[in-house]
């Protein structure tokens, strides 16, 4: 199960695990590539280029939330261009431009999820949903980070949140495929398989081609398709 925003897409990336604590202090060029700077306290240097480049962006944009919105864009760009860093460095100055810009905090967890950084994707993709609580595609994403935490690590409160998460996404919107394809795997983790084929065969009729087949492959071998679809 993964993303499957057309502008927030997260497909396979290379591994850098981010969880681990720097074992040194960080270069300003290693903060850069680093979620929210590596939200460690910031050095002089760091400061005065902050201060430069705010500096030039209030020369050349209207407002600074015009800025981080530019700044998003083409973070966007470089992400689907799989280039993680720079994506993440150009997330960073959207939030540095504007604190409550959403997709800042999207991108920042989408670059982590491809990097297979999962708590810190969960703690980003929070930072937006705190900001933006009725976005669908966003809760969706989350909820498909607290399952792969779920997967990982068997503990019953990733479920939990997950299915808080999808609750309320389905609330607002029942017809955004990804969110029943992820009800599916919830209650599949459940072991409530009737519940889980129904939430797959409505993902199926919205959008087939986020079927994940390996899933129904999984779901399969523990009961049959009752709609008999799947043969």
């Amino acid at each position: 199960m993964s993303f499957a925003q057309n502008t927030h897409l997260a497909s396979a990336g290379t591994s850098t695990d981010t969880n681990l604590a720097p074992k040194k202090p960080l270069e300003l060029n290693e903060r850069r590539v680093l979620p929210l700077f590596g939200e460690v306290s910031k050095t002089s240097e760091q400061i005065d280029e902050e201060i430069k480049f705010l500096s030039e962006c209030d020369k050349s944009f209207s407002t600074r939330a015009e800025a981080s919105s530019f700044f998003a864009t083409r973070a966007w760009e470089y992400l689907q261009e799989g280039s993680l860093d720079t994506a993440c460095y150009r997330f960073n100055l959207a939030q540095l431009l504007n604190d409550k810009n959403v997709e800042a905090y999207w991108g920042l967890g989408v670059v982590s999820y491809q990097r297979e950084s999962w708590v810190d994707a969960k703690r980003m993709l929070s930072k937006g949903v705190s900001l933006q609580g009725d976005n669908v595609p966003l809760l969706v994403d989350l909820s498909t980070v607290e399952l792969k935490l779920y997967a990982i690590t068997s503990r019953k409160e990733e479920l939990d949140e997950a299915g808080e998460l999808l609750k309320h996404a389905v609330s607002i919107d029942s017809t955004y495929a990804l969110g029943q394809y992820n009800l599916a795997l919830l209650h599949y983790n459940l072991n409530e398989l009737d519940k889980s084929w129904e939430h797959l065969h409505k993902g199926r009729t919205l959008d087939f081609n986020q079927l994940n087949l390996d899933f129904v492959e999984l779901l399969k071998a523990k009961m049959p398709d009752p709609q008999g679809f799947f043969k």
